[in-house]
């Protein structure tokens, strides 16, 4: 039995990014960029001006009077030429006239039609956005490896990119083995129970990747097993949940092996979760989750989604993201494994508060299915009162969780 640190950098070592692929830009978001991008224009295009007024040649000094010869819009032609002592009303975004080296602002004028008061003169170069000075055509733009975040998006469509090089999602396949599993729809008879593990695995891998595929239920037989197995070892991930642990009925591992698969660990020091399995294969990983729900689910937001979101060429490592927040119940002692809890969190005044929920078990389905963070209790805790500072991982989104 390893420390989850030590099974993460297993897993990590087995991981790359999987291959670079064209997409769409308006359907890139939230994907890593393949390869470095450059710019395609000049940013601005040409000499622009920053502000709705007018742009003089030369000192315009105070009180000057000018007669006004034009107006230039935004989106105006290039080419507009400005007599000596003229003014000409420009707007906001729109091309500069080559002989004009400063604009006014409207507010520091009399805001005339035909002729233009000017109370102050701005100086040479002023409230003019130079071609160029944010980004010259050529010069990197997106690095390789950047996350392709809506600003990001807009910047790409403003160059006129209209497919994207990105790392490809993951594929990943879910089965559930054993013979006391019925699907959700079927009404579970005596010594029966629904699965639960489809839903949550196809629900939580969704979140990173919409390349999921369920394979459904399958009784504990080695060989309806590794039918099922072989058509998972296709996907990138294969996510086995049942059939881990050390019982008679415990097939999965021994069918993993037969199938070419080799075990990179077979049990972590941690509660609950502690019967996971992780093998690797030619085309991919297999995370042989532990049958209890609670610990499928702790197995997950530990090991399972830091993966995937690596393979998508994010930056993920165990436990990354953790915070440190007030805990508002007491908190247990742990022995020799770190015991990961469920928790509630809220924010009061900027500090991250959580509220450890206590369960009965790895089979405490309800316990779990509460919380939206886990708080970590290293193993050989004392147990602590209320108030003390805990550890929690985020598994949501906590500013948008529903109103009481």
């Amino acid at each position: 039995m390893i420390k989850p640190e030590e099974a993460w950098r297993r897993i990590a070592k087995e991981i790359e990014p999987l291959e670079v692929v064209e997409r769409n830009r308006v359907e890139a978001g939230g994907f890593v960029i393949g390869r470095a991008l450059e710019a395609r224009v000049d940013v601005p295009a040409t000499d622009v001006s920053a502000m709705d007024g007018y742009a003089l040649a030369g000192d315009a000094g105070a009180d000057g009077d000018f007669e006004v010869v034009g107006i230039i819009a935004a989106g105006d032609s290039p080419g507009f030429e400005l007599p000596p002592d003229r003014a000409v009303r420009i707007m906001t975004g729109a091309t500069v006239p080559e002989n004009a080296d400063r604009v006014v602002p409207i507010e520091e004028t009399d805001g005339g039609v035909d002729r233009v008061v000017v109370s102050s003169d701005p100086g040479p170069g002023r409230h003019i956005r130079r071609q160029g000075e944010v980004l010259r055509s050529g010069r990197p733009l997106l690095e390789r490896g950047a996350l392709l975040t809506p600003g990001a998006l807009g910047l790409l469509a403003t160059h006129g990119f209209a497919k994207v090089p990105v790392v490809s999602e993951p594929s990943v396949a879910i089965l559930t083995t054993g013979d006391e599993v019925v699907s959700p729809e079927t009404t579970p008879a005596p010594g029966q129970l629904r699965d639960s593990h489809t839903d949550f695995l196809s629900a939580a891998a969704r979140a990173t990747t919409s390349n999921v595929t369920p394979l459904g239920i399958v009784e504990d037989d080695a060989v309806a097993i590794a039918e099922r197995v072989e058509e998972g070892l296709l996907a990138d991930v294969l996510l086995v949940s049942g059939g881990v642990s050390m019982g008679e009925f415990d097939l999965v591992e021994g069918v993993l092996r037969e199938a070419g698969c080799d075990f990179l660990f077979d049990s972590v020091s941690i509660q609950p979760g502690k019967p996971l399995a992780v093998a690797r294969h030619e085309g991919g990983l297999v995370f042989g989750l532990p049958g209890n729900p609670a610990s499928a689910m702790v197995c997950f937001w530990l090991f399972v989604r830091p993966a995937l979101r690596r393979l998508r060429g994010l930056r993920d490592e165990f436990w990354q993201g953790a915070l440190s927040a007030r805990s508002l119940e007491p908190l247990p002692g742990s022995r020799g494994r770190d015991l990961f809890l469920p928790a509630e969190v809220r924010f009061e005044q900027g500090e991250p508060l959580a509220r450890t929920v206590l369960p009965r078990g790895s089979h405490d389905l309800a316990a779990y299915a509460r919380g939206t963070a886990l708080a970590r209790i290293p193993a050989s805790s004392e147990p602590a009162p209320a108030g003390s500072r805990c550890e929690v991982l985020p598994l949501e989104n906590w500013t948008a969780t529903a109103q009481p």
